[in-house]
């Protein structure tokens, strides 16, 4: 899928998470990223937010699956042009328990567009991934993480919460897996990971940082549209 770059963020500086044993967080991790128990909330040192940008594509499943198998949940941000195209992806979206957010309809620089075009970037994604099956998105990701306060006014009208991210995994700068391994580990609680649908090396990290999360006392959990800020499933 062709993808436009996107500017960099700094990611927050943040003091290291509480060192355990690393065999008891693994075994407890086991249980902490998978469906929400009591055992969940019970082991989780705190939640952290995978999201991933541009879908949904032809590479949905195999992202899908990598995620699944893994027992990891993540916000897909999905383009309005794809979920009207791939909408048989976003439902699989919806049923491997991850949750849909709006990237915008066609990944403009909203910041150079009139107050309509954004209404319309926003407005048909909202409709698209709703026909789709993937509820109406309450979360918003503007595309290269540009936004002003006619972007802010526009998701205000359709009651989304504007998430950027904490850390840029780079996948979309053709970071390599170990890259994007060392970016997920500099997540800590509360925080918000960029990733993409598309690149191959994404999925093919997604093991070693499920491995990385458990080893840190760390879930993968939802984004609070309260607070823009990733905390346990609800």
């Amino acid at each position: 899928m062709k993808s436009a770059p996107h500017f960099s963020l700094r990611s927050r500086s943040a003091a290291p998470a509480t060192t355990l044993a690393v065999a008891a967080l693994i075994a407890a991790g086991t249980l902490a990223v998978g469906i929400n128990t009591p055992a969940q909330a019970a082991t989780c040192g705190g939640y952290v937010g995978l999201t991933f940008d541009d879908g949904p594509s032809g590479n949905t499943p195999a992202l899908l699956n990598a995620l699944k198998q893994n027992g990891l949940r993540a916000t897909m941000f999905n383009e309005g042009q794809y979920a009207a195209t791939y909408p048989a992806q976003v439902r699989a979206e919806v049923a491997a328990g991850m949750w849909v957010g709006n990237h915008s309809y066609t990944h403009p620089h909203l910041t150079q567009q009139t107050q309509a075009t954004i209404d319309s970037e926003l407005s048909r994604t909202q409709q698209a991934i709703a026909a789709a099956g993937g509820g109406t998105p309450r979360l918003f990701r503007p595309p290269y993480g540009e936004t002003n306060a006619t972007v802010k006014t526009v998701e205000a009208k359709y009651g989304l919460t504007e998430i950027i991210w904490d850390v840029d995994s780079q996948d979309w700068n053709g970071a390599t897996t170990d890259a994007i391994v060392a970016a997920a580990g500099r997540l800590t609680a509360g925080q918000i990971i960029l990733m993409h649908d598309w690149p191959a090396n994404t999925v093919a990290a997604i093991p070693r940082i499920a491995q990385g999360l458990a080893a840190r006392g760390l879930c993968a959990g939802m984004i609070s549209p309260q607070t823009g800020r990733a905390v346990a499933p609800g």
